[in-house]
């Protein structure tokens, strides 16, 4: 830690603890203490630590070929590619190394799309208290001030709607708009899932003035949600034009993908955008690898997801410091009524890593090998927790 402090640019705020190994949905710190992981490197680590079959692909990969740019092709990239086409509706991949590097490709495809249209068709409609990343195009369309400020001027002609206010977005979209932006659940806002009757109006509008409606899954894509993406829980499907994704794809080899149909893909001609990294042997077949894992687990991610809704809900009855408790999946939040970090802190003492976003909002994205058992041993601590915030409190 002394070292990190003397040579690390300091942009985080970590928690006072050096993580060594991991094994399940367990981590271990250098004195050999197991924590049980419900945060699982922000959504990433979705088979947890470990996992025989990931370990035993990159082994094979990496003897093999690592790296060999987007110059030549490689075994792995076509199939990842036609994979995702068929898990997510949509036609053409396009491949990076982060979800923010996605949300660019993105914001490229939108804006490369109303250019063809004309030189007005350059805006985007954003939502209030949204997350698309760090780089200053993702921070553009960020709806989150806290983020922006430091860095503006940003790219002009982003519009900011209140989310679920179908009033707003009808007023925010018209024929200047080239793209629409949506978390279909927000993540680091606070797990606020957008309701099927808002995504199908975007769609709507999108559909209306030739705009592209974009779902940004980086958190909550992937499975997280107990479906391959977000925006497969409604009923009918609201597919989107372009979706973009990475945190969990390739169980920590960095890894994010935009997908695109072919009418948004057609926006981008040879040259106009790319990536060294992206899509390489190593990260493209280990996705492959987790994808065939996922197919299996869909099931279990819905009924321990709903397992540990339930637990967070008679938590919630018990403790009135808990306003709320959001989401699904595996992909959960509890409002509190008080800011979290302590509470956080308080958890690294009890062996259970947990993480707080939007000061309030207690964040669970754990792996999604999770048991019920190891739910209940979090629900056990969290109860104690928050008996002991009640007491410090009063």
């Amino acid at each position: 830690m002394d070292v990190e402090r003397a040579h690390v640019l300091q942009n985080y705020a970590r928690y006072p603890l050096v993580l060594e190994r991991g094994k399940g949905c367990y981590v271990f710190d250098t004195a050999g203490r197991r924590y049980l992981d419900l945060i699982a490197g922000i959504g990433v680590n979705a088979l947890g630590y470990g996992h025989p079959r990931i370990l035993k692909v990159i082994r094979e990969q990496a003897a093999h070929l690592i790296h060999c740019s987007n110059l030549y092709y490689h075994p792995y990239q076509g199939r990842l590619a036609e994979r995702l086409a068929r898990m997510s509706g949509l036609d053409r991949a396009f491949f990076a190394n982060t979800g923010t590097e996605a949300v660019e490709g993105a914001l490229k495809i939108a804006r490369a799309h109303g250019r063809a249209v004309g030189p007005e068709k350059y805006e985007i409609v954003s939502l209030d208290n949204s997350f698309h990343g760090r780089t200053l195009g993702a921070l553009s369309i960020t709806g989150q001030p806290k983020y922006r400020a430091d860095f503006e001027p940003l790219l002009p002609g982003v519009k900011f709607v209140p989310i679920n206010d179908i009033g707003a977005l009808e007023a925010a979209v018209n024929e200047r708009t080239a793209g629409i932006f949506l978390e279909l659940i927000q993540g680091e806002g606070g797990i606020y899932p957008l309701t099927p009757e808002y995504a199908l109006k975007a769609r709507e509008l999108a559909d209306r003035y030739n705009a592209l409606l974009i779902a940004d899954e980086t958190q909550c894509g992937v499975g997280r949600a107990g479906v391959y993406f977000a925006y497969q829980r409604s009923t009918p499907v609201v597919l989107p034009d372009v979706m973009c994704a990475a945190k969990p794809v390739a169980c920590g080899i960095p890894l994010g993908f935009v997908m695109a149909s072919e009418k948004a893909a057609a926006a981008i001609k040879p040259g106009m955008h790319g990536s060294t990294f992206g899509g390489g042997a190593l990260a493209c077949r280990v996705a492959l690898e987790f994808l065939d894992i996922l197919d299996e687990m869909l099931p279990a991610i819905r009924r321990v997801g709903d397992y540990f809704k339930g637990g967070l809900e008679r938590l919630a009855a018990k403790h009135a410091s808990i306003k709320e408790v959001r989401g699904f999946g595996l992909m959960l939040g509890v409002e509190l009524e008080f800011p979290g970090k302590q509470l956080v802190l308080d958890a690294i003492g009890q062996r259970l890593l947990i993480n707080c976003t939007h000061e309030t909002i207690l964040r669970f994205l754990p792996p999604y090998i999770i048991t019920e058992g190891e739910v209940d041993r979090a629900l056990k601590i969290l109860d104690k927790l928050l008996g002991k915030a009640k007491a410090d409190r009063q």
